[in-house]
């Protein structure tokens, strides 16, 4: 009998959908019976006729304890994990830094789960990077967001009643966010800057037409692991990036940030005296927002003024294009299931040795399996819950930013790292 799996209809705070009338007919192809809750794409711009049409069956959130599989764009509420069955394997972005008791409760009520964001760097996993994916829209939005809030134009205009400078753009942090949003800024005209902790970004940033700042001197070319992260950085090479970077957005109009550290709050990386310095109507995008902000004073889902600077905090920025982040979402998550599906058999299992498996599965069996997050949690004693087969591991090339061959003016891969507070990176 086929496998059965569920796509949920999200909250109203989360416009996304974890599947699209493309990935319902892939997975239908590759054995599955695939029922979709009413309404869940009508946010990303999907009918439910349309998923319809690709083989799904339209039905309510009760049906989601029949479920096999169930896809989510989000982790599954308490009253949501209670409605599933033991045994139920769920895919999903789960956060699950700093929420163990969500964790204990999934593994207590017998799932598998798997946290779609802690995917390896791997050539292996690139089409699966739910990080890269969703990271690549935000950095495009935040400028979108930035040009809507700043009352001039961003390009240089020459005109018989004179000449509209090009607005300068500052962005902070050259990770997957940071460089999309260079490519985006620069394409609407501005004149683009752009930091970052590892010297290997500076060749990133040169190559979208953006300005590299930076402290270069010996500390900073040593400042990068052989794996690609940065290291920790002594308190006075700190001290002078700190002054550069003060210096440089005093004469900027739109600044964005992006930096992240895992599993931590995100660094304060402006200032309210910073703020106060950059000329009135100048605009600041916080894509950190979310996990404490990088700007000082920046508030979660809201626009607000702090020292005269339109401060952009919006909460789940993909979300704010929603339809091309369904997308692409959905095809993470088809193409990390189809690494479990037996192509001429169609059985879908689990192989707990498979180093995407071991990355990102955090419940099996009544337990926090993931190392990261086992210590945590106490062990519950399970339902009963299919036992997954183990096969041999297989080893993969490990993708730095600098060699990650994905489209180079507008992508880098974002580093694995999880639970190394040293590892600073852009979203």
């Amino acid at each position: 009998m086929a496998k059965i799996i569920f796509v949920s209809r999200e909250g109203s705070e989360e416009p996304r959908v974890s599947a699209s009338p493309e990935t319902v007919k892939r997975l239908v192809g590759l054995g599955f019976s695939m029922v979709v809750e009413n309404g869940a794409g009508l946010a990303s711009g999907i009918p439910d006729a349309d998923f319809a049409s690709a083989g799904a069956r339209i039905e309510t959130a009760a049906d989601a304890g029949a479920a096999d599989i169930l896809l989510r764009v989000n982790r599954p509420t308490a009253a949501e994990i209670a409605s599933y069955k033991s045994g139920a394997v769920v895919f999903a972005v789960m956060d699950p830094y700093g929420n163990e008791a969500a964790l204990a409760g999934m593994a207590k009520a017998g799932l598998t789960t798997f946290a779609m964001e802690l995917m390896p760097r791997i050539t292996r996993a690139q089409s699966m990077d739910v990080l890269s994916s969703q990271a690549n829209l935000a950095g495009y939005r935040a400028v979108i967001d930035a040009a809507h809030e700043y009352g001039r134009a961003m390009p240089m205009m020459m005109t018989a009643a004179g000449t509209v400078p090009a607005a300068k753009v500052f962005v902070m942090g050259a990770g997957v966010a940071g460089l999309q949003a260079i490519a985006t800024a620069r394409r609407l005209g501005a004149v683009v800057s752009a930091t970052d902790v590892r010297p290997a970004a500076k060749e990133q940033v040169a190559s979208l037409g953006g300005k590299f700042i930076a402290v270069e001197d010996d500390e900073f070319k040593a400042a990068e692991t052989t794996a690609g992260y940065a290291k920790p950085m002594s308190a006075e090479y700190q001290a002078k990036q700190a002054a550069l970077v003060a210096d440089h957005i005093a004469k900027q109009d739109i600044v964005i940030t992006t930096a992240l550290i895992p599993g931590r709050p995100a660094p304060k990386l402006v200032t309210r005296a910073m703020l106060a310095s950059m000329k009135p109507g100048s605009v600041a995008v916080d894509l950190a927002v979310e996990r404490g902000g990088n700007i000082e004073g920046s508030e979660k889902g809201k626009v607000v003024t702090v020292e005269g600077v339109t401060v952009i905090g919006y909460a789940n920025v993909a979300g704010r294009i929603a339809a091309s982040a369904s997308a692409l979402y959905a095809r993470n998550l088809y193409a990390f299931i189809e690494t479990m599906v037996d192509k001429g058999t169609k059985d879908f299992s689990i192989n707990i040795e498979d180093e995407l498996v071991k990355a990102t599965m955090l419940t099996n069996g009544g337990a926090v399996v993931h190392p990261t997050f086992a210590a945590a949690v106490p062990a519950e004693e399970p339902a009963a819950a299919p036992a997954p087969k183990k096969a041999a591991p297989r080893k993969e090339k490990v993708v730095s930013a600098s060699d990650a061959p994905a489209e180079k003016a507008t992508r880098a891969r974002r580093k694995p790292a999880k639970d190394d507070a040293a590892k600073k990176e852009g979203l």
